[in-house]
This record gives structure tokens, C-alpha cells and sequence, in this order.
């Protein structure tokens, strides 16, 4: 039996060393750094590593996070948690809006809201906004200053509508004559309009910020052939929202002409009008399956939030975080966190850690589910990636400058699923070379395992 039990072990070991040795004349093949790269492979059935380079080093792990961020998330705040956003009546003839900073709250939600109260002809002294459930932090810490005008990084705060996204058409006019640039919906922004029209070329516009003292002024310039549509993140949340829902009130012709003012829903004496909610599930399938920076901030700030019995901020968060890791027994002394959803440079882990939490969640009795909310190939951010897996694969990219990660779970051509987290920090490479070096990884689990 002993004899038997060696020659096993001995046979896996052989069989091991041969995949470390195949993958490892890929990436020599592939010509890249392998001192730049992390990659942890594992079966979920056992825990066997069937791969690692670098394992145990400290990477930047991109949006990869948010595959640890948002587990925690959920497991905190429960599968049928929902982001309700509540209008409350005051025997004093005054409405409350209670908000749940909702990252799918949208402007015909608050139409939603204000058809409650029309349906019961209330027609309010003051209407008031509850922004309680969050601190007032509205920057990921370590965010560059740089990121500001991008839209794949808003701000999020209890005052999220609309994805807190402006919408920009640039559209041509006569050739060599100024474009015509509109802001919608209406938001107090000026731009320093230096985009030409020029018929005979492609489309090239730039947004940045202005040196001009002038508050919320930008400079747009380039050349523009054909209406050209992009997106900002609004500067004050707090002000996009109350504008939108004044122009809700103006469009269901509501009976309200004072200022919208901020206050604590009181504890006694109201009573709900009206309410418009929004799943969990779709919050994390914005997270996980499109990597929605806004939705991830506000699940993990919102679980926080519910941990703590108190107001979100990170810090409950994080409070939140470590006790989930503690739960299932995972150390946390190899990660450093500072957002929730990857943005930072400062976010630290490593592959080995990764591949451990990725495990653990395979034993959790909603795996099943929890597998279904990562991208399969062809959908979300692996839209036009990995077709060669089909429905064998399931994973969170992670994308920065510099930096190219994958997480997630395949499943071989014989049937056994592996828990991968492959992670590429790199500038001298370009954003394809490591797209591709993924995939050639996975091929080699895919096809000899």
C-alpha cells in the first residue's frame, strides 16, 4: 500500500512538473518577463496547485478585486437585500426621500416616486432629501486627480442617479466653422469649444480641464465629421441629483416651487408613499460581468454601512471585509486594500490569495449562482475575448496602465475545474501581448488537464 501511496504521489508530482514545464516554454515563447507576471492555478476540488510563478508575490490585481470586494459584499448583506429608494409623507405635510444611493437609481425612477404622490394628491409643504446612509466621501482613496474627467470612474455618493453621467454631443456644422457642443441633461458646465468641423476627417475630440479660473469650465478641442456622443462624470452629485429631480417634478407638472433641502427622515409620524427598488443581483451583474467602478464603490460602502449599523464609509467597510476574510479562514496579512473596486495602484494581492478565496467560494453552497455573475466569453468585459473556451470559462478581467489581470474558474476538456488567477504588471507590454499571454496560459489548463 505504502509502495502504491509513493508511486501515486510521484506520478502527480511528474504530471505537474510536465504542465509547469509546457507553460513555461509558452511564456518563453511569447517573449515576455516573467518577473513581471503571477499566476496561481488550482483544482477546486482539492486545493492541488497545479501552476505557480510568483505566487506569493504582491501584485496589482485591477478590477480583479472586485471579485473578493463584492463576495464579501453579498455574503453581508444577503441574496435578497435590495436597494430601495423610499418617499415618506410627515403628518406636517412634508416628503422625505430617503435615499439608498442606489448605483441603478435612474431620473425616470424619480418619476416613479413623485406618480405616488400624485396618485395621493399630496401636494407637500417642503420635500426634503435623507442622505444618511453615506459618509460624505465621494473619491476612492489614492483615485488620481487625473481620473476625474473619466466616465468609467465616477463619483458615488447616497446621491447616485443616472450613473452620475453627463452626456456630451458634439455634433458638426459647416465645414472649418466651430461644432455645436451639448451637455445632457441640463448640469452648470462650460466648455472652451475648440473642435472644428472638418468634413474630410475622422473623428478626434478631447476633453480636459481648463486653465481657465472660470468654475466648471473645460476645454474641448479636436476635428469632428459626423455627431460624436462621450460621457463625463458630473463634479457634485448632490447637484445632479436635486436638478433631476427638479426636472421631474416639472415634467409630471408636480405641485412644488421651493428649494429641495436636506434632513433626517424623522422616526415617527410617517408614513411611506411610494418606493422604487433594485435587485442585488443586478447591482453585482453591473460589477462583475461590465466592472461598473460605481456599483462596486456603493455595494461595498453599502455592506459597510449594514455591518456597522452606522453611516458607510470605508473604513466599516474594510471592518466589514476583514470579518468576512476571518469567517472562512482566509489571512489577509498578504493584501492591501484601499477601494473597493480595483482603480487604485495601491490595491495589493497576490496570486496564491486570490486562488485560496477563489476555492473557498467553490465550496459555498450558491456556487452555482456565484460562478453564473462572473462573464462567460462573449458577454461583459469578455465580449470579444476567450471565444475559444466557449461556456468553460468564467472570469473578472482587471485592466490599468500597466497592468492586465484575470480571475476566475475553467473548466478542462476532461472535466475538472480550476480556480486561475493570472496577473500581468508590466508597462514595457502592450495591453494585447497580455491579453494574449492569458489566454495562452489557460489554453495550456483547457487542453492537458
Amino acid at each position: 500500500m505504502r509502495k502504491i501511496l509513493i508511486l501515486l504521489i510521484s506520478l502527480m508530482f511528474t504530471l505537474t512538473s510536465a504542465y509547469a514545464e509546457s507553460i513555461n516554454r509558452t511564456l518563453s515563447s511569447l517573449g515576455v518577463n516573467k518577473d513581471n507576471i503571477s499566476v496561481s492555478i488550482k483544482n477546486v476540488e482539492n486545493g492541488n496547485v497545479l501552476y505557480e510563478l510568483h505566487e506569493k508575490t504582491q501584485r496589482v490585481p485591477a478590477s480583479t478585486l472586485k471579485v473578493i470586494t463584492t463576495a464579501a459584499a453579498v455574503d453581508t448583506l444577503g441574496s435578497d437585500y435590495k436597494f430601495s429608494t423610499k418617499m415618506y409623507k410627515s403628518t406636517n405635510n412634508d416628503l422625505y426621500i430617503k435615499l439608498s444611493a442606489d448605483p441603478l437609481l435612474s431620473s425616470n425612477d424619480l418619476g416613479l416616486l413623485l406618480d405616488g404622490a400624485i396618485a395621493k394628491n399630496i401636494v407637500p409643504k417642503n420635500v426634503y432629501l435623507d442622505d444618511s446612509i453615506f459618509d460624505r466621501v465621494e473619491w476612492g482613496k489614492d483615485w488620481l486627480a487625473e481620473d476625474e474627467l473619466e466616465s468609467s470612474v465616477p463619483k458615488f455618493s447616497a446621491y447616485n442617479i443616472d450613473g452620475n453621467l453627463l452626456k456630451i454631443e458634439v455634433a458638426p456644422t459647416a465645414n472649418h466653422v466651430p461644432a455645436s457642443v451639448t451637455v445632457k441633461p441640463f448640469y452648470p458646465i462650460s466648455f472652451m469649444n475648440l473642435v472644428e468641423t472638418d468634413l474630410h476627417m475622422q473623428n478626434s475630440v478631447t476633453i480636459e480641464k481648463s486653465d481657465s479660473n472660470i468654475p466648471n469650465m473645460l476645454k474641448i478641442s479636436g476635428v469632428v465629421s459626423k455627431l460624436y456622443n462621450t460621457y463625463l462624470p458630473v463634479s457634485n452629485p448632490k447637484m445632479n441629483f436635486i436638478l433631476r429631480l427638479e426636472e421631474a417634478m416639472r415634467n409630471k407638472k408636480f405641485q412644488y416651487f421651493n428649494p429641495i433641502k436636506i434632513a433626517l427622515l424623522p422616526k415617527s409620524n410617517v408614513y411611506i408613499v411610494s418606493q422604487v427598488d433594485h435587485n442585488l443581483s443586478d447591482v453585482v451583474a453591473e460589477v462583475l460581468k461590465n466592472s461598473s467602478n460605481l456599483a462596486s464603490e456603493t455595494l461595498f460602502k453599502t455592506a459597510g454601512a449594514v455591518w456597522a449599523n452606522s453611516s458607510g464609509s470605508f473604513e466599516n467597510s474594510m471592518g466589514m471585509l476583514n470579518a468576512y476574510l476571518k469567517k472562512y479562514d482566509i489571512s489577509n496579512k498578504d493584501i492591501n486594500i484601499v477601494d473597493a473596486s480595483g482603480v487604485s495602484h495601491n490595491n495589493l494581492v497576490t496570486a496564491d490569495f486570490m486562488t485560496d478565496f477563489l476555492v473557498m467560494k467553490s465550496k459555498s453552497e450558491n456556487f452555482a449562482d456565484y460562478e453564473l455573475l462572473f462573464p462567460a466569453p462573449g458577454m461583459g468585459t469578455l465580449k470579444n475575448r476567450m471565444l475559444y473556451f466557449k461556456d468553460n470559462l468564467r472570469a473578472k478581467t482587471g485592466t490599468l496602465s500597466g497592468v492586465s489581470a484575470l480571475a476566475g474558474y475553467i473548466v478542462s476538456r476532461r472535466g475538472k475545474i480550476y480556480a486561475f488567477d493570472i496577473m500581468i504588471n508590466d508597462p514595457d507590454t502592450t495591453s494585447a501581448d497580455k491579453k494574449n499571454i492569458e489566454e495562452q496560459i489557460l489554453r495550456e489548463v483547457y487542453i492537458n488537464n
